[in-house]
């Protein structure tokens, strides 16, 4: 049976460069994201460019019942990594924050992700297969003007990084990783700031491009390291271990595994 790729968030920014990136490669792809013609050209690009199988699915992760149907319609594919990518943020103070928008936001950076990894753990756990959830330097840090989407991927990286904990604590093949960005110029500042244009030079001194960032995961993914991040001071791309403390005493550190 063909192995595959799962990406969420495959449409447009760092998961249509992963896909690429992966693509490149030789890896067969399945491709999540809620716009369907922007899919399609990726599947087709993909498929004439690099010989791999492609795989599309609709869905907007935003809606909890179509999280769950996308996981049962894939899960029938042999899937070696998946990679929780979809998300967007939101550039407002709290008290002023369009909560329709914060409701979506959580659903689809925190539920989403939660139900997704959730039920590839339970799946997978004692094969050899990878998890990489993205998360963001502001999953480390609060910016001003992005609290709750902060809070969101602190979640994101506390869940993760608690996750390779408990997998490594029980002994399961499985690898558990997280990816956390810094600025990188994809559609994201437009979403988050409500607008049809956004310079990111006008708002960063520096940033990274998508395939820069695809570049990044793809190390993570070859990587026994659990965590790739941006440093926010140096703006370099650095594998560690896990950040935040660990109160588990049986197995303190995450042993390496080859993939």
């Amino acid at each position: 049976m063909d192995n595959y790729i799962v990406i969420s968030g495959a449409s447009s920014g760092i998961g249509k460069a992963a896909a690429r990136a992966f693509a490149e490669r030789g890896e067969n792809v399945i491709l999540i994201a809620r716009r369907t013609e922007l899919l399609e050209q990726l599947k087709g690009g993909l498929e004439r460019e690099f010989g791999v199988k492609a795989v599309t699915v609709t869905a907007d992760l935003s809606q909890t019942e179509e999280v769950y149907h996308v996981y049962y319609k894939v899960a029938g594919y042999r899937i070696g990594c998946w990679i929780n990518n979809a998300g967007f943020g939101d550039y407002s103070a709290v008290a002023e924050q369009d909560l329709r928008k914060t409701e979506r936001m959580l659903a689809v950076d925190v539920s989403a992700v939660t139900i997704f990894s959730t039920l590839y753990a339970r799946d997978h756990q004692n094969e050899r297969v990878q998890l990489i959830n993205v998360s963001s330097a502001g999953g480390y840090t609060i910016v001003p003007n992005a609290v709750t989407y902060c809070a969101a991927k602190f979640f994101v990286s506390a869940f993760t990084e608690g996750l390779a904990r408990e997998m490594a604590e029980s002994g399961c093949s499985m690898q558990v990783k997280l990816l956390a960005p810094a600025a990188t110029e994809t559609e994201f500042g437009k979403t988050a700031s409500d607008t049809d244009k956004y310079d990111y030079s006008e708002h960063f001194p520096h940033w990274h491009t998508s395939a820069e960032m695809a570049r990044f995961l793809l190390k993570l993914f070859d990587s026994d390291q659990s965590i790739g991040r941006v440093n926010r001071d140096t703006f370099q791309f650095e594998l560690c271990d896990p950040i935040f403390p660990y109160a588990g005493a049986k197995y303190p550190d995450i042993p390496s595994q080859s993939r």
